[in-house]
C-alpha cells in the first residue's frame, strides 16, 4: 500500500473511533457461474451514505476490500463508486459449498472498509449463491439390476437406486419416468420428509419366471432447470424364485456417536435382523445401500455376517460431521430391509486455532509505521481468528501477549479489531512486536500466534526537561562583572531537530543578567549591591528547535552574600532624652537605636558609652540607657556623652552619637516664706488706715520651676490675741503678690494683737507642698508698752492655730491640776495615745547653743541636746485614750539671771501646728529612716518646714519672776501631725540623695538664735526649722526646754 492509502486507513480508524466503528452487514443474491464484470450492486446506494457537506472529507469516498491472505477475489468493489461486480474467476456453488449437505443456502462473505476515517465503516458483505442448473441428475452406476421373486404380489413396490445432482432446489431430481416400459412393471417416486425423491419399481401384472425370467426398461432422470437435464440408466429385473420372508431388523433407525480420533476397527453400531425362513432363505446378509455416498462406504465397514459396524477410515469431523449409513438385510429373497444407521461424529480438540491478519494501515516493509501523536483508537488491522473445531472447541480466545499500549477489539464473532489503547511514546519505546494469540478452550488448550510489527515515528511532543525544579546560587556582593555563575543544562527526550535546545532568559529577569543561547552558561554583566537588593528570582527558559517548538521554565534563585562594606547608624546624630528628677536607680531613661544594612554578625551591633560612663550604662545590646546614679535637677539639670556603635564585621566598622539627658523637674521642694522672716515679728495697723490699704505683705519663694514653683497665698485662720471677740474676716490676702489688705474700717473691737496664720501651696503634679507662717498684725494706733505686745505674741505661739487665746487662759496654779486631771483621764480610758511631736523651741542666749532634732520613726522622742546628746529611746506606748483627745505636755520654765539686762531665758513651748482634719492619720511614718549628710547644706533651706518656729532671746522691760507655765493642748486623735507637709498629699521620696527625707520625711529645728526686740526692731533673722513628725495614733511627748 502507498503513504496515501495508509492515511486513508489511519483516518479511518479515526472516523471510526468518532462514530464508535460502526460495523454494518449487507446481503446480495448472486447466481454462479457468471461472467465478468456483472455488477452485482451499489455499496454506496444500498448502505445509504449520503455525505453531509458540513463534514471536510481529508480525502476522497473510497471502498476498500478486506480479503484474506491469499483469497481468490470472487468480486471486485470499485474504490471511488462502490459497485460490485464480478470477477474472471467464476463462482461454482458446487465447489463453493461442496460438503454441505444439511444446509441448502451457500453464501460467500468478504469485509469492506469505506473510508476516509470521517465517515468509516467495516460493512460485511454476504452474497447468497443462487443455484444454476449446471450440473446433470447421474445414476451412480448405468445399469440397474434388481431380483424381484416370481410371486410378488401386484403393486409391490421395489426401491430402484437413486440418482445424485449437486445442484439444489428447482435444479435438483425433480422427476423419474420409465422409458421402454412394460406392462408389467410401473414407476412412481415417493418423496422424504427430507425432499429427497426415491424412485420405486411398481409390480403391475403376476409375474412368472418360467415365463420370462428379465425384463430390461431404460429409467430417465430429470432435474427442474429451465431447460431441464437428465440422464437415463437400463433398468435390468430379475425374476428370482419364491422366499417369500424377508429379514426384519430390531431396530430399523439407529443414531449413534463416535469420536472423530476414534481408531480404525472401533465399532461403531451392532444391527440385529431376523428372517422367518428357514435354511438357506433364513441367512440374513448385511450390506450398505447403493444410496450412501462413496466418502462414506470409505470411512465405515459392515460385518455381512454379523452385522457389526466398524471405521474402516480415520474420521474427520471438519470434513463430514455426520454420516448417514443405509443397511440392507437380504436373506438371499429378492426384497431386503432396510435400516438406517445415522452416525453423528463428536469434535475432538484436534484442530489449531487460525490467525489471519489484514492490515488497515498499509506496511512499509511488512512493519506498520505509526506516529507518536496516533490518537486513541487507531484502527491498524483486522484480525480474523477460526477453529474448525466445535463447540467449546471451537471457541477461540484472541489476545495479546504481553502488556501493550494496544488491545484487541470484538466486531463479529471472531474478528477483532487491532487498535491504540494508550498514548505512545516514541521516547519510551520506539518500535513493538505484538505478538497475538489465539487459543481454544480445549483441555488441554491449543493456541496459535501471529506477529504484528509496529515502528513508532517520533514527533516533537517532549518539552526540555531541566534537572531540578529551582537552581539556588550565592555570590558575595560587589563581585566582578561579567562573572559566570552557573552552567544550566536541560535535556529532551524527542531526537533530531526535536532534541536541540536554545536557552533565553525569562521576561522577568533583572538587568544584568545573561545567558549562553547554546552552552546555557548564566553570568552577570554588573556589580551586585545586597543593600540594594539581596535576593534575585527569574526564569530561564529552555526552548527545542522542533517544528512546533516547546518550552519549559526554570527558576534561578540567587542569593547575593553580605560584605561588611557599611557602618552602623543611629537613627539621629544627637540624642535628647529628658528624664524626672525622681528616677530610681537604674530606671530606663531612653532608647539608642542603630541599624547596620548589613547581615549576620556585620549587623550585630554593640554600643558603649566613651565618657560619662560613671553617671549611665548602656545595654549594648539593646541600647537601653540607665543611670547609676540618682538625679538633683538643682544640683545638675543635664549630662552629654558620646556613644559609639561597633558592628561584628572583620575589619569591624563603627559610628558615634552624642547623648544629651536632661533632667526634668520634680515637685520635691516646698515653699519658703522669706516675708515674714520670724513667727515673731509683727506689724502696726493704725486705726485711721483706710479699707483697701496693703498693711503688710509675705512672700515665699520655691526651689522648684515651672508649675512646681508657682504660689498661692490663702489665709487659713484670723484671731485676736488680746481680745475674746471672734475675728469678723478684717483682712484678706492676694493669693498671687501675698499683699494683705485692710478689708473694713477699722472699730474698737478690732483693736489688738491679730495673728493671721497664711499658707502658701506650690502648684506642683501630682500633689503640691505647702509652708504655713505667723503674720501678726498689731492694731493700735501706737506701740506704748513693747513688753506686752511680746507677751501677746508669746500667747500666740502658745495658742493653736484654730482657737482664740482667751478660750484657752488658765491660771499657772490650775496648770499642774490640769495636767493630773487630764492624765488620770487618759489613764482611765485605757486608750493607746499617739504622741505626735511638737516643734521644739530652745532658746539660747548665745549662738552656742544649737538645737539638734532628728526624726525617729514609730513615734520616737524628738528632743534637742545642748550638748549633743544622743535621741532618747521612745517612750513605752501609751494605751489609747478616746478619739476625741490628743494630749501634748509642753513645760515652759524660766529663771532669771544675774543680769538683768541680758536675762537668760530657758523655755518648753508647745507649739501648735493645724493642719486640715480630712487628711489627718494617712501617713506611715515608719517607713524610711531619714539622714542627713555631714556636709548637707541648711536643712531647712532644704527640705522647707512650713512652721518654723525660732530660738529666741527676751529681754522684758520689768523683771519676770521666775515660775513654771504647765500648757496642755488637746488635738483630735485621729490627725497625723505633720509639719511642712501638704495634708493633702503624700510626701514625696524623689531626692536622688541618699540621704534625703524618704516618704514624709519632715524637718524643723531652730539653728540660731533670735533677738525679739521693740516694735523699732522688727526684722528677726530668719530661722532655722525643725520637724515634729508623728503617726494618727495618739501618743502624749514631753519636751523640756531650759530657758
Amino acid at each position: 500500500m502507498n503513504l496515501a492509502s495508509q492515511v486513508h486507513v489511519l483516518v479511518a480508524l479515526l472516523t471510526c473511533l468518532v462514530l464508535l466503528c460502526k460495523a454494518q452487514e449487507r446481503d446480495y443474491i448472486v447466481k454462479e457461474e457468471q461472467q465478468e464484470n456483472v455488477r452485482i450492486g451499489n455499496l454506496r446506494k444500498d448502505l445509504d451514505l449520503n455525505l453531509d457537506p458540513n463534514i471536510r472529507l481529508s480525502s476522497p469516498l473510497q471502498f476498500k476490500p478486506v480479503y484474506k491472505t491469499g483469497d481468490v477475489p470472487l468480486v471486485r468493489v470499485e474504490a471511488n463508486t462502490g459497485e460490485i461486480f464480478t470477477t474472471n474467476h467464476r463462482i461454482d456453488r458446487e465447489k463453493l459449498c461442496s460438503g454441505i449437505f444439511t444446509e441448502k443456502r451457500c453464501y460467500y462473505e468478504i469485509e469492506v472498509a469505506v473510508l476516509p476515517d470521517e465517515i468509516f465503516r467495516l460493512v460485511k458483505i454476504r452474497f447468497l449463491i443462487e443455484d444454476v442448473n449446471d450440473n446433470a441428475p447421474l445414476f451412480q452406476s448405468t445399469v440397474i439390476n434388481i431380483s424381484i421373486p416370481e410371486n410378488t404380489a401386484i403393486n409391490t413396490r421395489y426401491p430402484v437406486p437413486s440418482a445424485f445432482d449437486p445442484d439444489v432446489g428447482i435444479n435438483g431430481i425433480q422427476h423419474y419416468e420409465l422409458v421402454k416400459s412394460v406392462n408389467e412393471f410401473g414407476l412412481d417416486i415417493i418423496e422424504t420428509p427430507e425432499g429427497d425423491k426415491w424412485p420405486q419399481l411398481i409390480v403391475q401384472q403376476n409375474l412368472d419366471r418360467e415365463q420370462k425370467d428379465t425384463f430390461v426398461m431404460k429409467i430417465k432422470v430429470e432435474d427442474g432447470g429451465n431447460p431441464p437435464k437428465s440422464s437415463t440408466a437400463i433398468l435390468q429385473v430379475t425374476i428370482s424364485d419364491v422366499n417369500d420372508n424377508r429379514p426384519i431388523f430390531r431396530d430399523s433407525e439407529l443414531e449413534v456417536s463416535v469420536p472423530e480420533n476414534a481408531p480404525m476397527g472401533t465399532s461403531v453400531a451392532q444391527l440385529h435382523a431376523t428372517d422367518a425362513d428357514l435354511g438357506s432363505n433364513a441367512q440374513v446378509h448385511f450390506s450398505f445401500s447403493n444410496q450412501i455416498s462413496s466418502s462414506t462406504k470409505r470411512h465405515f465397514a459392515i460385518n455381512s455376517s454379523t452385522g457389526l459396524i466398524t471405521v474402516k477410515q480415520p474420521l474427520d469431523r471438519e470434513v463430514t460431521p455426520v454420516h448417514k449409513l443405509i443397511v440392507l438385510a437380504s436373506d438371499g429373497s429378492s426384497t431386503p430391509s432396510r435400516a438406517t444407521v445415522i452416525v453423528n461424529v463428536t469434535d475432538v480438540n484436534d484442530n489449531v486455532p487460525s490467525i489471519d491478519t489484514r492490515y488497515i494501515i498499509n506496511l512499509v516493509n511488512g512493519t506498520v509505521l505509526l506516529s507518536e501523536n496516533a490518537p486513541l483508537n487507531t484502527k491498524i488491522a483486522l484480525i480474523t481468528v477460526t477453529d474448525k473445531d466445535a463447540d467449546l472447541y471451537g471457541k477461540v480466545a484472541c489476545y495479546t501477549d504481553h502488556d501493550v499500549p494496544f488491545r484487541l477489539k470484538p466486531v463479529f464473532n471472531d474478528q477483532f479489531l487491532l487498535e491504540t489503547a494508550a498514548p505512545l511514546d516514541y521516547e519510551t519505546t520506539r518500535e513493538y512486536a505484538i505478538k497475538i494469540v489465539a487459543s481454544d478452550r480445549g483441555t488441554p488448550p491449543l493456541n496459535t500466534s501471529a506477529m504484528v510489527l509496529i515502528k513508532i515515528k517520533d514527533e516533537n511532543d517532549n518539552a526540555p526537561i531541566f534537572p531540578q525544579p529551582e537552581f539556588q546560587l550565592s555570590i558575595p556582593e560587589n563581585n566582578d562583572p561579567l562573572m559566570q555563575l552557573i552552567k544550566i543544562s536541560a535535556t529532551d527526550a524527542d531526537s533530531g531537530h526535536n532534541a536541540e535546545i536554545i536557552y533565553t532568559l525569562g521576561p522577568d529577569a533583572p538587568d544584568g543578567f545573561n545567558i549562553d543561547r547554546r552552552s546555557g552558561i548564566l553570568s552577570v554583566g554588573k556589580r551586585l549591591d545586597r543593600e540594594k537588593q539581596e535576593r534575585y528570582s527569574f526564569t530561564v527558559i529552555a526552548r527545542d528547535n522542533g517544528s512546533a517548538p516547546l518550552q519549559s521554565n526554570v527558576t534561578v534563585r540567587l542569593i547575593v552574600q553580605d560584605l561588611n562594606d557599611n557602618s552602623p547608624a543611629f537613627t539621629h546624630p544627637e540624642y535628647n532624652f529628658y528624664v524626672p528628677e525622681n528616677l530610681p536607680l537604674y530606671g530606663t531613661v531612653g532608647l539608642i537605636t542603630v541599624t547596620d544594612t548589613d547581615a549576620g554578625d556585620n549587623a550585630v551591633i554593640t554600643l558603649s558609652i566613651l565618657n560619662g560612663k560613671d553617671n549611665f550604662i548602656i545595654d549594648p545590646q539593646t541600647g537601653v540607657i540607665k543611670p547609676n546614679i540618682t538625679f538633683d535637677r538643682e544640683q545638675q539639670s543635664s549630662y552629654t556623652f558620646m556613644v559609639k556603635a561597633v558592628d561584628g564585621g572583620q575589619p569591624p566598622s563603627s559610628s558615634y552619637a552624642k547623648v544629651t539627658i536632661n533632667v526634668v523637674d520634680v515637685n520635691d521642694n516646698r515653699p519658703v516664706f522669706v516675708i515674714p522672716s520670724s513667727n515673731y515679728s509683727y506689724d502696726l495697723v493704725r486705726t485711721t488706715t483706710s479699707p483697701g490699704s496693703v498693711v503688710t505683705r509675705v512672700f515665699a519663694i520655691d526651689n522648684d520651676t515651672g508649675m512646681n514653683a508657682e504660689l498661692q497665698y490663702s489665709i487659713i485662720s484670723n484671731i485676736i490675741i488680746t481680745s475674746r471677740v471672734s475675728p469678723r474676716g478684717l483682712f484678706s490676702i492676694d493669693k498671687t503678690t501675698g499683699n494683705i489688705t485692710l478689708q473694713e474700717k477699722i472699730v474698737l473691737a478690732d483693736q489688738g494683737l491679730h495673728r493671721l496664720v497664711v499658707k502658701v501651696k506650690d502648684l506642683g503634679q501630682p500633689e503640691s507642698l505647702h509652708a504655713i507662717a505667723l503674720v501678726h498684725l498689731f492694731v493700735n494706733d501706737t506701740v506704748s508698752n513693747s513688753t506686752f505686745i511680746q507677751e501677746q505674741l508669746r500667747k500666740s505661739m502658745e495658742t493653736p492655730l484654730d482657737r482664740n487665746i482667751g478660750d484657752n487662759e488658765i491660771t499657772p496654779q490650775t496648770n499642774g491640776y490640769v495636767i493630773v486631771v487630764i492624765a488620770i483621764i487618759a489613764g482611765t480610758m485605757t486608750v493607746i495615745l499617739v504622741i505626735f511631736v511638737t516643734a521644739l523651741v530652745r532658746c539660747r542666749q548665745t549662738p552656742r547653743h544649737k538645737v539638734v532634732q532628728k526624726g525617729k520613726q514609730s513615734g520616737e522622742w524628738v528632743s534637742p541636746n545642748q550638748e549633743n546628746r544622743q535621741i532618747k529611746k521612745k517612750k513605752k506606748r501609751k494605751k489609747r485614750s478616746p478619739k476625741s483627745l490628743l494630749l501634748n505636755f509642753v513645760t515652759i520654765d524660766e529663771s532669771k539671771p544675774e543680769d538683768p539686762t541680758h536675762e537668760h531665758v530657758n523655755g518648753t513651748l508647745d507649739l501648735p501646728v493645724e493642719l486640715e482634719e480630712q487628711t489627718m492619720g494617712k501617713y506611715n511614718w515608719a517607713t524610711t529612716p531619714t539622714t542627713f549628710k555631714p556636709d548637707s547644706p541648711d536643712l531647712a533651706k532644704h527640705y522647707k518646714s512650713a512652721s518654723p518656729q525660732p530660738t529666741f532671746q527676751i529681754k522684758p522691760e520689768t523683771p519676770v519672776a521666775p515660775k513654771k507655765h504647765h500648757v496642755i493642748q488637746e488635738l483630735p486623735l485621729d490627725n497625723t501631725f505633720v509639719v511642712g507637709c501638704d495634708s493633702l498629699s503624700k510626701c514625696s521620696s524623689t531626692s536622688s540623695d541618699p540621704y534625703s527625707v524618704s516618704e514624709c520625711g519632715c524637718q524643723g529645728g531652730f539653728k540660731a538664735a533670735g533677738q525679739i526686740a521693740t516694735r523699732q526692731e522688727m526684722a528677726l533673722k530668719p530661722p532655722h526649722y525643725g520637724t515634729l513628725c508623728g503617726t494618727g495614733t495618739a501618743r502624749s511627748h514631753r519636751i523640756k526646754i531650759n530657758l
